[in-house]
């Protein structure tokens, strides 16, 4: 399938930090939106960069990109505001751009930090609140496919219970969860920075190589559903 893929042109990320897009001669230009749940610029933000970046190389792709770090992403109070109005969350904030690309995106990444085992406030956070989307649609990723990264100071530090909660986000609100396959990646892409930021994340092969294979796996699933509609 790579194969029929022909490299064309490639914008990187702009100067925020927030997007870029990738022009190609190819049959597909898969939407590809990317979360980082990091409060940080470290390794969870060099990981989905990465992640996207590599998708960009590889795959006729649009790109958009969304970090937590600096945003306003207020907590959900389960106040019902959005069951009952039909028209968003009561909060406005910086979450109003992460429900636009979901909704544009054709597939998905969210990655996490590891804190205290599990996955960042700030990502639980975002994936909260996307309770006030699906209270407009409940179908607003459905069928979409999506990966999950996730990066522990840590070698064995919490990653895959952080992969699995992502991943049951995509489950519940009717995603498509797609790991990495057998032998390497598995869940999801496992990171280790060693606590040492980005430049520990860039130094863990083994962990670029299971992002590499969950990305891979991610848009090709993402064509083949494109194909087939």
């Amino acid at each position: 399938m790579l194969d029929e893929i022909n490299i064309h042109t490639q914008k990187l990320f702009d100067k925020t930090g927030r997007s870029y897009s990738c022009e190609k001669m190819g049959d597909e230009n898969i939407r590809l939106f990317g979360i980082s749940g990091s409060p940080r610029k470290a390794s969870t933000d060099y990981i989905v960069q990465e992640a996207l970046r590599h998708a960009g190389e590889m795959y006729s792709a649009q790109i958009e990109y969304f970090s937590a770090m600096g945003k306003k992403i207020n907590f959900c109070i389960h106040c019902d505001y959005c069951i009952k109005n039909k028209n968003g969350c009561v909060h406005k904030d910086d979450m109003q751009f992460v429900y636009e690309k979901l909704i544009w995106a054709d597939a998905i990444i969210i990655g996490t930090p590891v804190y205290q085992g599990l996955l960042s406030a700030q990502t639980k956070a975002i994936m909260d609140r996307c309770r006030a989307i699906a209270a407009q649609d409940m179908y607003f990723i459905r069928n979409k496919p999506g990966a999950a990264l996730a990066v522990g100071g840590d070698r064995i530090g919490g990653q895959e219970p952080s992969i699995q909660a992502i991943l049951n986000f995509y489950i519940i609100n009717e995603a498509i969860p797609v790991g990495g396959g057998s032998f390497g990646a598995n869940l999801g892409g496992a990171l280790w920075s060693k606590d040492r930021g980005a430049e520990g994340a860039k130094d863990d092969e083994e962990g670029l190589k299971s992002m590499r294979k969950t990305v891979d796996r991610l848009m090709k699933t993402t064509i083949l559903l494109k194909k087939k509609n």
